[in-house]
């Protein structure tokens, strides 16, 4: 039964970081610099680190999506190999798409009772950044709710195994 759980687990996040990462890349081979410039005036430093951090979000998006897709195409199921997986998608992924890097923009926790997107940026953004935000926002948030749980689970089973 437990490892129905991770394994629908698994196959979610698979789903959803491949959706992240193709709207990702999509629109980091498509931007630059100067087409953030002609959408808003602003300081070419915030737009370079802007994309840093997207550039970074997509990496680890990438390298989960295809440890995702390695444990789910390997028979038998490993477990523990998927749950080790969940935890650090859950630190590098999600908590990189809330908390980035260079800390341009942040998720407002009153965001969940006002029904609007919970990240808010500490500078004017782009429209086009903030559309890919906002575009991403809910498949990041149905798996923070899904891998909430390898947050302190995972390292208690692992400190105890020991």
């Amino acid at each position: 039964m437990a490892n129905m759980v991770v394994k629908s687990q698994i196959e979610l996040v698979e789903q959803k970081l491949a959706s992240s990462v193709k709207e990702l890349n999509q629109y980091l081979n498509h931007v630059t610099i100067l087409s953030l410039k002609e959408e808003i005036q602003g300081e070419e430093s915030d737009y370079a680190l802007l994309l840093s951090n997207l550039r970074r979000l997509a990496v680890f998006c990438e390298e989960g999506l295809d440890a995702c897709r390695v444990i789910s195409g390997t028979e038998p199921f490993r477990k523990a190999a998927a749950e080790r997986t969940l935890y650090r998608i859950y630190h590098q992924c999600i908590e990189e798409f809330y908390n980035p890097k260079h800390d341009l923009w942040y998720e407002d926790s009153r965001s969940a009772y006002t029904g609007r997107n919970a990240i808010k940026y500490r500078k004017a953004a782009p429209q086009s950044i903030e559309k890919l935000i906002s575009s991403m926002e809910s498949d990041f948030q149905l798996m923070r709710e899904e891998l909430q749980f390898y947050e302190t689970d995972y390292v208690t089973k692992m400190t105890q195994s020991q």
